[in-house]
C-alpha cells in the first residue's frame, strides 16, 4: 500500500522471497533459528498480501475470502495426511514433508489474516476487541494442550492459525489512526517495533528443533 504495488504484485514479490527462504531452510543441514524464523516471516508477508487480495481485490469480502482460505488449508492438511500419514510437525524430516509443512503454514497465515480483519472490521469489535478475543482463544488452546487429551497436533494447528489474526489486529492497532482506535505509529514505525520484538524474542528465548519421530 505504501509503495503502490497493489496486493497481487506484492504477493508475487514476497512469494519469491518465501521460495528462497524455504529452499534455504530445506537445504540446511541442521536447525538454524534465524533461518527458520526468516521463512516464517516470509509466510506472514505472503499470507497478508494474499488474504487482502482475496478479500478486497476479488470483491468477495472477508466472509467469502475466509471460507475459501479455510477450504484451501483443510485441503493442504488432507493431502499431507494422505501422502505421509500424519500432519504432525515432529514428522517433518524430508523435503516432501517440508513442502507440505510450509504450504500449510502459508495458508494458515493467509486464513488468519482474513479472520483478523473480519473480526476487527466487519464484526465491528475493533482492534483491542480482536486482540482480546484471539489472545483469549490462544490461552484456551494452551490450557487444552496442558490439561486435556485433545490431539496435540490438532491443537498446534489451531494455535498457529490463531497467532495470525492476533498479529493482524495487533499490527493494525499499532499503525491505524487514533480516530480509528489505533496508535498511529505509521506502517514503517509499526513494522520497526514488530521487527525489534521478533529479533529480541529469537535472541532471548531458547530455540530448538522439534524432536523428529522415526
Amino acid at each position: 500500500m505504501s509503495m503502490g504495488l497493489g496486493y497481487l504484485a506484492a504477493t508475487g514479490l514476497f512469494a519469491a522471497f518465501l521460495v528462497a527462504a524455504v529452499f534455504a531452510q530445506i537445504k540446511a543441514r541442521g536447525f538454524n533459528a534465524w533461518l527458520y524464523w526468516t521463512a516464517i516471516i516470509a509466510t506472514t508477508t505472503v499470507g497478508t498480501t494474499l488474504a487482502d487480495f482475496a478479500d478486497r481485490s476479488l470483491g468477495i469480502g472477508y466472509p467469502g475470502g475466509s471460507l475459501i482460505l479455510l477450504a484451501l488449508l483443510l485441503t493442504s492438511l488432507f493431502a499431507w495426511y494422505r501422502v505421509l500419514g500424519t500432519v504432525s510437525i515432529s514428522s517433518v524430516s524430508s523435503a516432501r514433508s517440508e513442502f507440505f509443512y510450509w504450504s500449510t503454514i502459508t495458508l494458515s497465515q493467509t486464513l488468519g489474516t482474513a479472520l483478523g480483519d473480519w473480526t476487527a472490521d466487519t464484526a465491528g469489535l475493533g482492534y483491542t476487541g480482536g486482540i482480546a478475543i484471539f489472545a483469549g482463544l490462544l490461552a484456551i488452546t494452551a490450557l487444552a494442550y496442558r490439561w486435556t487429551r485433545i490431539s496435540h497436533t490438532l491443537l498446534f494447528w489451531a494455535a498457529f492459525v490463531l497467532t495470525r489474526p492476533l498479529g493482524a489486529v495487533l499490527g493494525d492497532f499499532l499503525d491505524k489512526p487514533l480516530s480509528d482506535g489505533g496508535l498511529e505509529l505509521s506502517r514503517i514505525g509499526a513494522s520497526a517495533v514488530l521487527v525489534i520484538f521478533i529479533l529480541a524474542s529469537i535472541a532471548l528465548i531458547p530455540q530448538r528443533a522439534a524432536k523428529v519421530q522415526h
